[in-house]
């Protein structure tokens, strides 16, 4: 069975999609560039909502984590507990999944994270500095950070 694909546009931000299997978000591409809307979602408005500044949670958005390690289900569990405008570092992140000292693992989960915003990998930062942010770059990083308050 394929995933349903609904795209949305998020102002100033560009066009994201959301790729969902049986109710459940199985892959995420954040907003870039133009583009238009195709079929609407409610998780697609509630998006739109965040990247338009609004505070919001994704805590009820059912994800599938059918093919995660116990290691990336902890991890996943653990992002998805730091709260708009809260950072926690690598180490931090490492320690609240219940595996003190596999920052770099952490890492490595991190920017192959199919699921942004949802499973907030931008919240997490470098114990130096800000960290990585994958293919989008560290300001692409920075201005989510900003939007939720903080400057890195």
């Amino acid at each position: 069975m394929s995933p349903d694909v609904f795209r949305y546009v998020a102002s100033g931000w560009g066009a994201g999609e959301l790729w969902l299997q049986r109710g459940s978000l199985v892959w995420h591409e954040l907003p870039r560039g133009e583009g238009e809307a195709g079929p609407g979602a409610e998780l697609g408005e509630r998006l739109c909502d965040y990247f338009r500044g609004e505070r919001a949670s994704f805590d009820d958005v059912d994800i599938d984590l059918s093919g995660c390690t116990p290691f990336q289900r902890a991890v996943t569990e653990a992002l998805r507990t730091v709260a708009w405008g809260e950072v926690v570092t690598y180490g931090e992140l490492a320690a609240l999944s219940g595996h003190p000292g596999a920052q770099r693992a952490v890492g490595s989960f991190c920017a192959r994270n199919g699921l942004p915003i949802v499973v907030p990998c931008h919240r997490v930062v470098a114990a130096a500095g800000i960290g990585l942010y994958g293919s989008l770059g560290v300001e692409y990083k920075r201005r989510l950070l900003r939007l939720e308050g903080w400057s890195l």
